[in-house]
């Protein structure tokens, strides 16, 4: 039963997040930032995941909390759904192109947090959504989460194409690294332990 359900309420966000690493079938999110939805159910999708994500913020500022906070709560979720991650291949890389653009991203569930994020988008908002929030949001997951993350656009014209590349790839690598091994006995390190 790999799945958490987690409401999250401050000053800025009320945010309702459901995750089932073993049933993708459910994906539905609303967080009021178009492109963003967009990109969320496109890392859903291709990382076999179920989602669910209502978010209600205060988008009269902008979406930079809407973001980061679910970011955070989809991390926190999936650290959870994990648990003790027995048997999980741990480590996930995938490369994925969109049109002229080539993303990267791989990772690790370590329990040790760290991003590297590389890449430049050469228009500053698509609708409602700061480009710039793409690195946040991977900061905010990846912390939550306990994931080594390095995220790459090697080349691309198209900003929408760049991080679209992006959010598929994490998907992607997110599926490899939480899928369970069953040549893995117990967790997969020689430390007997990850968290």
């Amino acid at each position: 039963m790999r799945k958490a359900t987690k409401t999250r309420q401050t000053y800025e966000t009320t945010i309702d997040v459901s995750v089932d690493l073993d049933n993708p079938e459910i994906v539905n999110i609303d967080t009021g930032v178009g492109f963003f939805d967009h990109m969320l159910t496109l890392f859903a999708r291709h990382g076999r995941i179920g989602l669910t994500v209502k978010a209600d913020g205060d988008l009269h500022i902008d979406s930079h909390h809407t973001v980061e906070d679910v970011g955070i709560v989809i991390g926190q979720l999936m650290k959870e759904a994990l648990g003790d991650k027995q048997q999980i291949n741990r480590y996930g890389t995938a490369y994925v192109p969109m049109d002229e653009a080539l993303g990267f991203v791989s990772l690790d569930i370590s329990g040790r947090p760290y991003l590297v994020f590389d890449a430049e988008f050469n228009h500053a908002k698509l609708g409602n959504f700061d480009t710039e929030l793409v690195r946040e949001f991977l900061q905010a997951f990846m912390v939550h989460a306990g994931i080594t993350l390095h995220a790459r656009v090697l080349y691309g014209s198209n900003t929408h194409h760049k991080i679209e590349a992006i959010f598929k790839a994490l998907g992607r690598a997110l599926s490899e690294a939480i899928t369970i091994n069953p040549e893995i006995k117990g967790v997969n390190s020689t430390k007997g332990l990850l968290e």
